[in-house]
């Protein structure tokens, strides 16, 4: 457990040697962790890997009040946790996306019309977002990526990630409100 702690001080003095000893003691036991609840390796190999990213990248910032081993067992649970909330999340919609047909409903030239102004007031709210709340959004609900696969590419953490989407959606719903009370698609 010194040891463990002794490496993170070391991780936070910039010692990539450190570092590296940390993620090869931790990395294959943390996956297989992540295995147990996810069953998925690859997911949970990403899962871990965006765990030891972000130790890196925030590492003046580490303060670990427990073990190091206990610590890291945690955040790998929490994502795993995070990780199938999202997957509900995904299974859902996609249920509700199955299940709402064209065809059988009744496309008037009225609906149409509060499409078009639904996607109109929607773009324009995108657009009045800032530059990386935008990205953010537009990488996640039209590109299909993950808090874990955006936060990399933009370099900066999944938490800012979490938080600029938690602001966009939060204006996306007071903007669009008058929609979810006239119409069906909220």
């Amino acid at each position: 457990m010194l040891d463990d702690l002794f490496l993170v001080k070391r991780i936070k003095d910039n010692d990539i040697e450190a570092f590296e000893k940390l993620f090869r003691l931790y990395y294959a036991p943390l996956c297989r962790y992540a295995d147990s609840f996810v069953n998925d390796m690859q997911a949970s190999e990403e899962l871990v890997q965006d765990l030891f990213y972000v130790v890196w990248k925030e590492r003046a910032q580490l303060s670990i009040g427990i073990s190091v081993k206990s610590y890291l067992y945690r955040a790998v649970q929490n994502r795993a946790f995070h990780y199938l909330k999202h997957l509900q999340v995904k299974e859902s919609f996609r249920e509700t996306m199955n299940n709402f047909d064209l065809e059988t409903d009744a496309v008037t030239p009225e609906s149409e019309l509060e499409y078009k102004e639904l996607e109109h007031q929607l773009l324009m709210t995108l657009q009045r977002l800032p530059e990386r709340q935008r990205r953010i959004f537009c990488m996640n609900r039209f590109d299909g990526k993950t808090y874990s696969e955006i936060a990399p590419e933009l370099s900066i953490s999944v938490k800012t990630v979490e938080a600029d989407m938690t602001k966009v959606l939060a204006i996306l719903r007071k903007e669009l409100k008058h929609f979810a009370t006239s119409n069906a698609y909220f």
